[in-house]
């Protein structure tokens, strides 16, 4: 269908750095995020819609928006607006869907970038129609890269297969036998005994491409005279590397793929007519087409929960296409005929969850067998003086292992400290309410037995004989009173009278022992008590012994 002009390609290469990209000589780069590509396009009526009178419920209005117009009120969708990448005219050429639809994810596998181009629609809206053109654009684009960059070696290959019925089929093969799909734990999905031909040129293509199409299951419905009864997927991987690097230790190898994935249509067996194998054929394609439409509803909310690839062989091989390692456009074709405004709702709904979803492209590079064991030698001989000298790394884990040891320690510790001085205090005010007990008693005894109490304190005059006594002073040291004084009998007051001065009997008072007398002598008794404590173990048998002291 013609290529691309040379200084149209050169501008493109540059804007998308694949110049840079195919001198690469190593390591593969980090990876890219980015959402799908979505397009849509439109069109036009068929001669039988046109026959048939069917106006056009569907009109673009830009080149990103797509409208639904209907003069029926009893047939409202909402929403009756969507917005895409892309949206293509009834009168858009499909080189035009090319240049803005798929030709910057399709020439990405020239930067060793995986990528894919399917078509998803119901039947007859033109699916396959695009993907050819496309398929051929894309082809004629990659040889012109070719031509342009002689100082790297291009090694071509192809492949092609068809899912019918759920039975993946080799398409370049003769053989009816159904291929198996296995699970690689560096390529992921493969399928088994598949045929991949070396390219000789583009006329070598072209030749492969035509046994594909003879050998797709195409089928006549109602709604289409060949329409494809089979999901066909066309693969065509490139390996490139430096000319002046190669046979050499350090040579490495750009390598990728390019899917063009023409989808069987969605169809509705009240509208095909289907019966018989039409219909078995049907169900199949529907029952695959919904669980891409799973797959994708759930990618387009993120990646929580289960994606359910591996309920058909579709997404199953589909798998790294769908917010995997590859670029991908999808477009997404429909009829603006009034008959099929469901249908076209529902492709327009799956494209709107398309559009949401993530990928994750890479450079693959594949290094040569001498610069791979190469390169295990270097990673053995570091892995080596690893173990020979432990790296630091190794140290500081002992060293925060020991540290978390005594954190532990000290904890308990604490733990263990502030249970004995909960108890301590427990014990302390034990005591204290056993003083204050044995005080009442003892105050009760000597109320009984006698009259009053007669209690000296210290005079004004330093020399005052009435001054206490340093053992009375030791027994009880309340601010109130220095020490109290039993007088059992008059005889022995009489007795105290005579010995003592005259001077002495006059500073003797007769005091009764108060409620408030016994309360701050009891609180100058735990004063004291706990001022004796400070600094000290809070130990329960040292405090029930100084209390002890203090009452003898």
């Amino acid at each position: 269908m013609g290529t691309v002009g040379g200084e149209e390609l050169a501008r493109w290469e540059k804007a998308e750095g694949f110049e840079a990209a195919a001198g690469v000589e190593g390591g593969g780069g980090g990876g890219k995020t980015e959402k799908i590509l979505v397009s849509v396009r439109l069109r036009p009526l068929s001669e039988k819609e046109v026959a048939r009178g069917e106006p056009a419920d569907w009109e673009c209005i830009n080149d990103t928006t797509i409208i639904f117009r209907s003069s029926l009120p009893e047939r409202p969708l909402l929403p009756s607006a969507y917005s895409f990448d892309r949206v293509f005219r009834s009168d858009c050429t499909t080189k035009e869907v090319y240049e803005w639809g798929a030709k910057e994810v399709a020439l990405s596998v020239v930067s060793g970038i995986n990528s894919s181009i399917f078509a998803y629609g119901q039947t007859s809206s033109g699916k396959t129609y695009t993907m050819t053109g496309i398929t051929e654009y894309t082809v004629a684009d990659i040889y012109e890269y070719i031509r342009r960059h002689e100082e790297r070696a291009f090694v071509l290959k192809f492949a092609a297969m068809e899912i019918y019925n759920e039975v993946v089929k080799d398409l370049l093969s003769t053989d009816d036998t159904p291929l198996r799909l296995l699970d690689d734990p560096e390529k992921g999905t493969i399928i088994e005994k598949l045929t991949e031909e070396t390219l000789r040129d583009w006329n070598h293509l072209k030749e492969l491409i035509s046994v594909c199409e003879a050998q797709r299951k195409v089928g006549e419905t109602l709604l289409n005279e060949n329409s494809s009864r089979s999901h066909q997927i066309l693969r065509l991987t490139i390996e490139s590397s430096a000319r002046e690097f190669l046979g050499k230790d350090n040579s490495s190898a750009l390598v990728a793929s390019v899917n063009f994935i023409d989808l069987a249509g969605s169809e509705r067996a009240s509208q095909a007519l289907s019966v018989g194998a039409r219909l078995k054929e049907g169900c199949h394609i529907n029952r695959s087409l919904l669980t891409l439409g799973t797959v994708i509803r759930k990618l387009s909310k993120g990646r929580n929960g289960h994606i359910p690839y591996r309920d058909s062989k579709l997404t199953r091989i589909l798998q790294p296409s769908l917010g995997g390692n590859a670029r991908t456009a999808i477009i997404c074709t429909m009829s603006p005929a009034r008959s099929h405004i469901e249908q076209s709702r529902n492709t327009l709904l799956f494209a709107s969850c398309a559009k949401e979803v993530v990928t994750n492209a890479q450079v693959n590079v594949v290094m040569s067998d001498k610069a791979l064991v190469k390169h295990l030698q270097r990673e053995l001989a570091r892995l080596e003086s690893e173990l020979r000298y432990p790296a630091t790394s190794l140290n500081i884990e002992v060293l925060l292992k020991a540290k978390d040891g005594q954190i532990r320690k000290l904890e308990k510790e604490i733990k263990e400290l502030m249970q004995q001085r909960d108890l301590a205090e427990s014990r302390l005010e034990d005591l204290l309410r056993v003083v204050g007990d044995e005080r009442a008693s003892r105050r009760w005894e000597a109320s009984s037995q006698t009259p009053g109490l007669f209690i000296p304190y210290a005079c004004g005059d330093e020399h005052s004989t009435t001054r206490p006594s340093k053992v009375a002073a030791g027994r009880l040291n309340c601010p109130a009173y220095t020490e109290v004084l039993l007088h059992k009998s008059e005889k022995d007051i009489s007795r105290n009278s005579i010995e003592g001065s005259e001077d002495f009997c006059k500073e003797v008072r007769c005091v009764e022992i108060t409620e408030a007398g016994i309360s701050e002598c009891s609180n100058s008794l735990s004063t004291e008590v706990g001022s004796s404590l400070v600094g000290q173990s809070m130990n329960p048998k040292t405090i029930e012994q100084k209390l002890k002291g203090r009452l003898t």
